[in-house]
């Protein structure tokens, strides 16, 4: 199978009312061959943005561009995109070579030009097998694998994804990202992948934008929105173990969070009301004071431990409550106890402030 072109895709202010439902003012701008995620809680309006970009609805305000060309009124069968739903959205009355090449026929392909792309897509997506059997007969993840083949045998330049992994059951799930991590690189096409599942944005994504009641709340690389959330919805969606909240005045070079009983040193200049996030991976954890470039030491007292297989998850009371994550053998060699005296170290870089 040929590579695909990936097209370039953009929003510009995009709004369309549904009911009690809006999305409101949604402005992407999604590189050709990009795979790009939209990460975001159910209900905040990921499927309703891609039925807009596929062309399946028509926006109330805002212009859809494809590679610079506005595509806001062209019909869905001319945008080029090809859309795999969480639900598959298969013919039982068609067996899995049929479905497969549905697409084909409605463009009028010659059959042995559509079966040899019938059967070159299946043999990538390890679905040969099952080409003559009835779809209702296959799993959930060799039946999300049919969905995506009859999207894929179109050779679309952009590829729509819904959820695809949320209805393949956990063994498969794993097998079902890295099959797609391996067809972008392959075919090159450009990947829209909306999902609730932030594990599975990062094993896939090359940017990210999380969306929140039909709005886009951030976007940017896979670290960046990670490492250094805009709110506190953001942090919170995301499983930020430290969100605290405190009060920021300069001092000095630095920034200095007071927060519950404890004081943060933070690089970034802010001032006023905010909120501090710290990636537990980013604190030093030990049993006495060392000496240390870190601007941020604090004693504390353990209040919680959690076994997370080779981590252990260490929870400190500092004058706030602060969540370490550990190795097993460190866990094992510090000694740890409820109630054992401990010291975090962390670095002012290491603490992202952000207004409230």
């Amino acid at each position: 199978m040929t590579s695909m072109d990936g097209v370039g895709v953009e929003t510009i202010r995009l709004s369309r009312r549904w009911g009690d439902f809006i999305i409101k003012d949604v402005s992407l701008a999604v590189e050709p061959g990009e795979y790009f995620c939209v990460l975001g809680p159910t209900g905040a309006g990921k499927t309703l943005l891609l039925e807009l970009l596929a062309g399946f609805f028509q926006p109330d305000v805002g212009n859809i561009l494809f590679d610079g060309k506005d595509v806001t009124r062209t019909p869905p069968e001319r945008r080029g995109a090809g859309f795999v739903y969480q639900q598959y959205m298969l013919f039982p009355h068609l067996n899995v070579f049929e479905n497969i090449a549905f697409g084909l026929r409605n463009r009028r392909k010659q059959a042995d030009e559509s079966r040899r792309l019938v059967e070159e897509i299946a043999g990538r997506l390890g679905i040969s097998e099952f080409l003559e059997r009835d779809v209702t007969s296959l799993s959930g993840g060799e039946q999300q694998r049919v969905s995506l083949a009859r999207a894929l045998v179109l050779h679309p330049r952009l590829l729509l994804l819904d959820e695809p992994t949320s209805s393949v059951d956990p063994p498969k799930r794993a097998e079902l990202v890295d099959m797609l991590r391996l067809m972008h690189r392959e075919l090159g096409m450009t990947v829209i992948h909306v999902t609730h599942d932030r594990q599975e944005a990062i094993a896939l994504a090359d940017r990210i934008a999380i969306i929140d009641a039909g709005r886009i709340v951030q976007t940017g690389s896979t670290e960046e929105v990670f490492r250094h959330p805009g709110s506190e919805f953001v942090a919170r969606f995301l499983g930020s173990e430290n969100i605290i909240r405190g009060y920021a005045r300069p001092s000095g070079e630095l920034t200095v969070v007071s927060a519950g009983a404890a004081e943060l040193n933070a690089s970034r200049r802010v001032t006023g009301d905010v909120s501090v996030t710290i990636r537990p991976e980013d604190i030093i954890l030990s049993r006495r004071r060392t000496r240390t470039s870190a601007r941020n030491v604090l004693k504390g007292c353990v209040t919680g431990l959690e076994d997370m297989g080779t981590l252990v998850s260490v929870t400190v009371d500092c004058g706030i409550p602060l969540v370490v994550f550990v190795t097993r053998q460190s866990f094992e060699e510090l000694g740890l106890t409820i109630g054992s005296n401990a010291y975090v170290y962390f670095k002012a870089q290491s603490v992202h402030v952000f207004k409230r």
